[in-house]
């Protein structure tokens, strides 16, 4: 696995992008090295940096082989900027994470929300497949920015 993730953060001691509150080398870095993810909430998390820092690699190296696309190109990938995990289960090799995922969208905001779904193979959990719907997020003045600051949205990026 590649680590050009800890590149584009500046330094292993960043926050990791998941909104885990870690630091991405106590985080998601130990993922994108090869080590196995504990959970599929992990493996998702990990996954969502390996976007933030353009791995296709990584996610690839981590998707089932039975769903795996033969490339995956991440040249018109959208600005991702926060993670939420709404829901995560597992149930012996089986797994599964609602997630939402907030992206810059011109002048606002757009969100992929997925319910993942997981496998573990080998004693490594894999992506296997997901139902997504997608929209544009529309925050209140008075709302957490989106851009997952933890601002009021007024006070950040409106």
């Amino acid at each position: 696995m590649t680590d050009s993730l800890s590149k584009d953060l500046g330094k292993d001691t960043a926050q990791c992008p998941c909104g885990s509150s870690l630091e991405y080398s106590r985080c998601c870095q130990p993922l994108h090295r090869g080590e196995a993810a504990a959970t599929p909430e992990a493996l998702m998390r990990s996954r969502y940096c390996a976007f933030v820092g353009g791995q296709a690699d990584y996610l690839l190296a981590t998707w089932h082989p039975s769903t795996r696309p033969g490339e995956l190109s991440l040249e018109q990938s959208p600005e991702w900027v926060s993670l939420s995990i709404l829901d995560s289960s597992e149930a012996g090799d089986t797994g599964q994470v609602h997630f939402r995922a907030v992206h810059r969208l011109g002048d606002g905001w757009g969100y992929l929300e997925e319910r993942s779904e997981f496998v573990r193979e080998q004693g490594r959990w894999l992506y296997l497949t997901g139902d997504t719907s997608e929209g544009q997020l529309k925050p209140g003045r008075n709302d957490r920015c989106p851009c997952g600051s933890g601002k009021k949205y007024k006070a950040c990026c409106l």
